[in-house]
């Protein structure tokens, strides 16, 4: 098994990757590069109930709950969005409630992203994060009612 990398180790593994890239069209080609290795998204999970709400695409998001860990797959209709979406579940995925919902996502401010992304694609974004920590804490009340 490999080791547990933590939040933070993936963020920067990431910044690290961007600071690669002189411009942003090299940025979002990796983005999009990342958005077509993502896995796609089983079909019976393309539902309305599972759309990220403020997202200007059409973004599909579901978690899963095992070993205390929360595993995320996604889908988007938009490349970009695809991709933006991967990196997000590259960070968050196979964390624990408690981690995810105390990530501060830093990543994203020091690719530059906040700067770069339309304003519509930004807010996707954020709620993008805003719906996995939601998930989070979703996973966390269950399991206290459970086991407390």
């Amino acid at each position: 098994m490999s080791e547990h990398k933590s939040i933070q180790a993936i963020e920067d593994e990431l910044v690290e990757e961007f600071s690669l890239f002189d411009s942003w069209d090299d940025k979002y080609e990796y983005i999009i590069d990342m958005g077509k290795k993502l896995a796609p998204l089983e079909n019976e999970h393309k539902l309305d109930e599972n759309k990220v709400r403020g997202c200007q695409s059409t973004v599909w998001l579901v978690s899963e709950y095992n070993d205390g860990l929360i595993r995320f797959k996604a889908d988007s209709d938009a490349i970009i969005t695809k991709g933006l979406v991967s990196m997000l579940i590259r960070v968050l995925s196979n964390h624990t409630p408690d981690e995810i919902i105390d990530a501060d996502l830093g990543f994203i401010q020091k690719i530059g992203m906040t700067t770069h992304l339309a304003q519509t694609r930004a807010n996707g974004l954020l709620s993008m994060v805003k719906q996995m920590k939601n998930f989070a804490l979703a996973y966390k009340i269950k399991n206290s009612m459970t086991h407390g």
